[in-house]
């Protein structure tokens, strides 16, 4: 994990302790079994599922889009005759070593983040700044991720297009006006842009360093308005800012009047979507082929459309879920 990505930290915990802390994750990982699981805990859901074929405990972090794609993959292995439940977790350092015991069985993750956590925990805490593992090479970051798993008794599933990745937005008349469709477009106009970001923006080689190394990009300013927040899209919707930078699954684009700029160059690290096991009690082929259906099926554009309804609409996570499988066929009840 680059340093940049630290910053995901204030949308979504998922990569809470991916760097920061992970010394005090080594030293305390024979704590984070049940006992510290059930302290930190923020519920766990009614089982589903006839459970003929054995129980399954999905892991969820505590963020909306976490909590939909544990939903996803718990009603799809309820569907196939697991008994399922769902134990949300406060963040990855309590679940992962959690998954490595077999406490929990299956976890939705993101390719690049989980690598770069299990590179510090693996090589120690400077390894993802010093030799970082994950890259924008989807399939390159789950090779070395998967080394990484491994040997913690942990197997990598197949991973799919869905992204959750930083990603930078403008609105739809500046992206007309300019012809912009790629981060590449917004580069060769060669004008200054002026970005709603954190403020950490000005130095992470993800944010305003990388634009300007990667792309050419001018950039003018940051305006220190925090990632993907209403206030950073409200300031570049009414154009005191040229674009924010958000995230590739933020459901409320367009509702502010924004559309995202490919980040064609691929600066950002691949965090694909993919499921991982604990090898030994969860390793097995039904398992995966339940949820490679889902995986194939979902798409970026899927689940930012999932998390507007939970987080816009206010729509429980099981419901998206279930009429999510229904509408892909992905459901034999």
């Amino acid at each position: 994990m680059s340093l940049w990505t630290e910053n995901l930290m204030s949308k979504t915990s998922r990569i809470a302790g991916a760097v920061l802390g992970v010394v005090a994750l080594t030293g305390s990982l024979a704590a984070c079994g049940g006992e510290s699981l059930e302290q930190e805990n923020a519920g766990t859901s009614p089982g589903t599922g006839s459970g003929k074929k054995g129980t399954l405990v999905v892991g969820a972090a505590a963020f909306t889009e976490s909590k939909v794609l544990a939903e996803l993959y718990a009603q799809l292995l309820g569907d196939a005759g697991y008994k399922t439940s769902i134990t949300t977790v406060k963040n990855r350092e309590l679940y992962e070593p959690s998954l490595e015991k077999g406490e929990i069985d299956v976890v939705p993750e993101y390719a690049a983040t989980l690598a770069e956590f299990l590179n510090a925990k693996v090589n120690g805490p400077k390894a993802p700044e010093e030799k970082p593992v994950a890259s924008g090479d989807v399939t390159a970051t789950v090779q070395e991720l998967t080394k990484l798993a491994e040997p913690l008794g942990l197997k990598v599933l197949p991973v799919g297009e869905a992204v959750d990745q930083n990603a930078f937005a403008v609105t739809k008349e500046f992206a007309e006006k300019n012809k912009l469709k790629t981060l590449s477009d917004l580069g060769r106009t060669k004008r200054p842009v002026k970005i709603a970001a954190g403020d950490e923006c000005e130095v992470r080689p993800f944010c305003a360093p990388g634009l300007k190394k990667t792309y050419g990009i001018d950039v003018a300013g940051i305006d220190p308005k925090g990632v993907g927040t209403p206030q950073a899209k409200q300031a570049v919707k009414d154009g005191e800012d040229d674009m924010v930078l958000t995230y590739t699954t933020d459901g409320t684009l367009e509702s502010y009047g924004l559309v995202l700029l490919e980040d064609d160059k691929k600066l950002q690290n691949a965090d694909n979507i993919l499921p991982v096991v604990n090898a030994k009690d969860a390793g097995g082929a039904e398992i995966a082929d339940v949820l490679a259906g889902l995986t194939k099926a979902l798409t970026t554009e899927d689940l930012a459309e999932l998390n507007r309804k939970v987080d816009g609409e206010r729509a429980k996570p099981a419901d998206v879920a279930k009429a999510y499988l229904e509408a892909e066929g992905l459901l034999r009840k």
